[in-house]
């Protein structure tokens, strides 16, 4: 029973954590031209648990930030796009987990970015139904790439500061 409530909290806490990141990061003004760029800070949380939970605790923590992270900023119709971005690119992070150790976690982050906004994509041609907008393909995948090698980097060094926190705590 412990080891349920322990995880069960666990989860709740890393979910709250990317929660409060994404609405933070709302906030911050974006120069670029470009809509859908932004860091996708939240996602640190996201990387950090693919590696350290399994797929179907690292989905909840994804799906219960996306959903109460519409409920907070009342933009439901980013639902779709988050909800296409996020299936695409977890899928990707939870099989490449088995393939790039946790040494190399920002790899999996760059490629899990790059899936994500081609989600997006997917679903705003879907949605949308204006090819033109592929136009702007190229420009969210460079800047995936940055956003994904910082978020997986910084993902990279919360593994390393938790694992040493709880090598000093046993």
């Amino acid at each position: 029973m412990k080891a349920k409530t322990k995880k069960l909290t666990e989860l709740a806490l890393l979910t709250a954590a990317a929660l409060i990141i994404f609405v933070v990061e709302l906030q911050i003004p974006y120069p670029f031209p470009i809509p859908g760029i932004k860091p996708g800070f939240a996602n640190i949380i996201t990387v950090y648990a693919a590696y350290h939970y399994k797929a179907h605790e690292v989905a909840a923590i994804a799906v219960v930030r996306i959903l109460l992270g519409a409920v907070f900023t009342g933009n439901f119709a980013a639902l779709i796009y988050s909800a296409a971005g996020t299936a695409l690119c977890l899928t990707a992070m939870l099989l490449l987990r088995r393939v790039i150790d946790e040494r190399h976690i920002w790899m999996t982050s760059v490629i899990g970015a790059v899936l994500h906004n081609t989600g997006q994509m997917i679903a705003a041609l879907i949605v949308m139904q204006t090819p033109r907008l592929l136009l702007y393909y190229p420009f969210l995948i460079v800047s995936a790439c940055f956003a994904g090698a910082f978020t997986g980097l910084c993902a990279q060094f919360v593994t390393k500061r938790l694992l040493k926190h709880r090598k000093v705590i046993r």
